[in-house]
């Protein structure tokens, strides 16, 4: 155990160096796999109707959740009965793999850059890659609210929850939660064809998130503060704007980042052509500018440096 607490600081600083490389495999593929697998097979077994749409999506979320947690605990304990370091070596990798600090800022600049040279719809390609809303009709001050709001909701998800997860249980945990965030992101939609089947999978990912998003937002503001940013706005914007969000917990950074960077985030969005009426996060105090992509990076590292040292 003593060893094993090595493996998160460790897996930190190879996600730090490397990210995710594209041409290496990832688990969440897999596990993005099997849950398309499950999406197909459990819709053929249960009936074509809302109630038994949620049934197999009640399905879908056990097998993931303890495949996904139940894999890595087995063979973590077949590299223990090898060696210590072997475990160490595999845990650490794992916790690399369950990190995405550094894909979350790569994939972020890429939209900047492409703003950065003036090519709009490069920037809406790469935009593309890390929202699940509609692109084609952003502007420019649209391009990069949609980066700056994924930086910080994905600060959260992709970074500070699961270190908490892993600090409680291991990599095995962490991957059930890494599991938890993909069946959200991938069923978790208000239309068809996944209201039904996506429900379970979304509230589990609610409530999976509930405390990790509240200490994530308090880890940001503190970040904010080493940034010498507002944080005093941020604190007041965090007050005011947390729960104007469909989700309970994506508001909590994205107010507490609107507010330190002092612009405003949100509003109406198109999801698979339908428009969302969704509320502002923050208040235009200054307009939107590409450079608040890289500045909201820093902060995203910033927040993840504070919650390593947290969960140590």
């Amino acid at each position: 155990m003593k060893l094993s607490v090595l493996a998160l600081p460790i897996g930190f600083l190879i996600d730090m160096i490397l990210g995710d490389p594209p041409s290496w495999p990832h688990p969440v593929i897999f596990i993005g796999r099997l849950i398309s697998f499950l999406d197909k097979s459990l819709r053929r077994l249960f009936p074509a109707t809302p109630s038994g749409e949620r049934a197999a999506g009640g399905v879908l979320w056990l097998l993931t959740a303890l495949s996904s947690f139940a894999l890595p605990f087995l063979l973590l304990r077949l590299c223990a009965l090898v060696s210590p370091w072997l475990r160490l070596a595999a845990e650490s990798i794992m916790c690399w793999q369950i990190l995405a600090a550094k894909s979350l800022r790569d994939a972020a600049m890429k939209v900047y850059s492409a703003l950065a040279s003036g090519d709009t719809e490069a920037a809406r390609r790469a935009v593309s890659m890390i929202v699940g809303r509609d692109t084609a009709r952003l502007d420019e001050s649209g391009i990069v609210r949609a980066a700056v709001e994924t930086v910080a909701e994905n600060s959260s998800d992709g970074v500070v929850a699961p270190m908490l997860f892993i600090a409680l249980g291991g990599a095995p945990l962490g991957f059930f939660y890494k599991a938890v965030n993909t069946m959200d992101s991938m069923l978790g939609y208000v239309e068809p064809p996944y209201k039904d089947i996506g429900l379970i999978p979304a509230r589990m990912d609610d409530i999976m998130n509930f405390i990790p998003a509240r200490v994530s937002a308090m880890l940001m503001l503190l970040a904010g503060g080493l940034l010498r940013l507002d944080v005093n706005n941020g604190l007041r914007i965090f007050r005011r704007d947390r729960y104007k969000h469909a989700s309970p917990n994506s508001a909590q950074t994205e107010s507490v980042c609107a507010g330190l960077l002092r612009i405003r985030l949100a509003g109406d969005a198109w999801y698979h052509g339908v428009l969302h009426k969704k509320s502002y996060i923050g208040d235009p105090l200054r307009a939107e500018e590409h450079g608040d992509i890289p500045l909201s990076c820093r902060l995203m590292y910033a927040t993840a440096v504070l919650s390593l040292l947290v969960c140590l």
